[in-house]
């Protein structure tokens, strides 16, 4: 059997290898580190949990142990599809590389600009980002990659499924030609092909599984479920997961909750809190510190249960979960792989459960025929739409949840610009009511006009005698001739 030893790696990094408690490289490690450290182009294809990442860092590090980088030139480039997945890099870079004097600085979204700038204009020998965010640096004058050595490019087939292939191509044409290129992916779409084909020269293709396969340390499981009521199919489908997580008793000592939609997560975690579970959501939607720092809770195991879209299905890697349970069937069959790939990681031992409903049987058939492999059906523990009364308080959530999310007119919504909308609102109101009082102030105002008129007139008066005045004649002014005034005097006349 192989051996790291045996594998030409520098000896400081063997070094770093043997203190991290490693001794035999996997099979995608042991296929893909020599031809890379022979400077050829890789094409790596392993399912999740196969220990990827060390594929690629071992070898760069060796590569790079020599040399130094120029001010805001990098010497690698690592691009990831998720935050997450680049924090995990960089962490295996800090494990790897502390024998061996590498600066790294990570790229990605949550982060101040300023920090980052400041690191690449001192130069550094690995550059970890996702794709978005080294553009944003590139445009902005604050980054070269015509120094760049080796590139690599990780969990491919992610990057597919997120659209940044254009973003790739594009990171790519700013590369130079001579370039190293490490490729990764778990699964070859075609899509992937032309980009392998068209970006690697005669690379070592490494294929150490068969495509978007579940590992065999996994015991799977779906609970086919059909709700009672369509208004009671969300309440009754979370009340079946506490169920089955209860039913695991001890044995789960955590696990990953996965649900479709970023609402869901929410909810579902909200729910498991109330009725006592340790869990916490995560999702892209959330501040990245808030996403660390759930993320450093479960692998700390401070924190029980991960309810997650799936955003923490490629990249997370926590060697201890347990369990993984899949709320909703995933709509891509790939995911489903890399979903229960959470669990029976280094060789231990997992289980994955899934609820299927009605409009899920299609996504259903698509994964069993993915995987080659019928999953095992269990027995609904509550029976067939029937659920216990304490979960009708769940129904009530969900619907505060939706209103609170409408009230706040949808995705990104800010405290300030609903203070804004509340003020705008308010304004609008004031409006209407000063337009509905305006036709009374208006009759008020003439009748007051009048009043007025009336009262300089009668006080102007006129005498009514021959050698007075009398009312005032309209046109005519105060100043009239008392003759004038006589000949438009009825009483006179008569």
């Amino acid at each position: 059997m192989t051996k790291f030893s045996e594998l030409n790696l520098n000896p400081k990094v063997l070094k770093a290898i043997e203190e991290a408690g490693y001794d035999t490289p996997t099979p995608i490690q042991a296929g893909a580190i020599p031809p890379a450290l022979e400077g050829r182009d890789v094409l790596g294809i392993a399912q999740t949990g196969t220990g990827k990442t060390a594929s690629f860092t071992l070898p760069m590090i060796t590569l790079l142990a020599r040399g130094r980088a120029r001010a805001r030139m990098p010497r690698s480039l690592v691009l990831c599809p998720t935050r997450e997945l680049a924090a995990q890099v960089a962490e295996n870079f800090d494990i790897y590389a502390k024998n061996v004097k590498l600066t790294k600085a990570l790229l990605i979204g949550g982060v101040s600009f300023k920090e980052q700038d400041a690191l690449i204009d001192k130069g550094v020998d690995v550059l970890i980002a996702t794709p978005g965010r080294l553009l944003d640096h590139f445009e902005r004058g604050k980054l070269l990659l015509t120094g760049v050595q080796v590139m690599v490019v990780d969990e491919a087939d992610r990057m597919l499924d997120m659209g940044f292939i254009p973003d790739i191509e594009r990171i790519f044409s700013l590369t130079p030609f001579t370039r190293q290129t490490l490729f990764f992916s778990a699964t070859m779409a075609p899509e992937i092909e032309r980009i392998t084909n068209t970006f690697l020269s005669a690379p070592a293709r490494i294929e150490v599984a068969r495509q978007a396969t579940a590992s065999e340390t996994i015991t799977q499981g779906v609970v086919m479920f059909k709700g009672s009521r369509r208004d009671r199919e969300g309440t009754e489908k979370r009340a079946l997961l506490r169920k089955l997580i209860e039913l695991e008793g001890d044995a789960c000592s955590n696990a990953i909750i996965f649900c479709n939609r970023k609402s869901d997560v929410d909810i579902v975690a909200k729910s498991l809190k109330k009725y006592g579970f340790d869990a916490a959501p995560i999702h892209g939607d959330l501040d990245q510190s808030q996403r660390m720092k759930t993320l450093d809770g479960f692998r700390e195991g401070t924190l029980r249960f991960l309810v997650a879209s799936d955003v923490a299905a490629r990249g997370l890697d926590v060697p201890a979960v347990s369990h993984v349970f899949n709320f909703d069937v995933p709509s891509h069959a790939e995911d489903y792989v890399h979903r229960i790939g959470r669990t029976g990681r280094a060789g231990r031992k997992g289980k994955a459960m899934m609820i299927c409903g009605p409009k899920d049987e299609k996504n259903f058939d698509a994964i069993e025929k993915l995987i080659q492999k019928e999953i095992p059906r269990v027995e609904n523990p509550l029976g067939q739409g029937k659920v216990e009364a304490e979960a009708t308080t769940d129904a009530s959530d969900e619907k505060k949840e939706t209103k609170s999310r409408r009230s706040r007119g949808g995705r990104g919504r800010s405290k300030s610009s609903d203070k804004a909308q509340e003020t705008k609102v308010e304004a609008q109101e004031q409006v209407q009511a000063e337009a509905q009082k305006e036709p009374a102030k208006r009759e008020e105002t003439q009748k007051s006009d009048q009043d007025r008129s009336r009262n300089r007139r009668n006080d102007r008066g006129g005498r009514n005698d021959r050698g007075g005045r009398d009312n005032n004649v309209v046109g005519m002014g105060d100043h009239m001739p008392s003759f004038i005034a006589l000949s438009f005097d009825e009483r006179r006349a008569s």
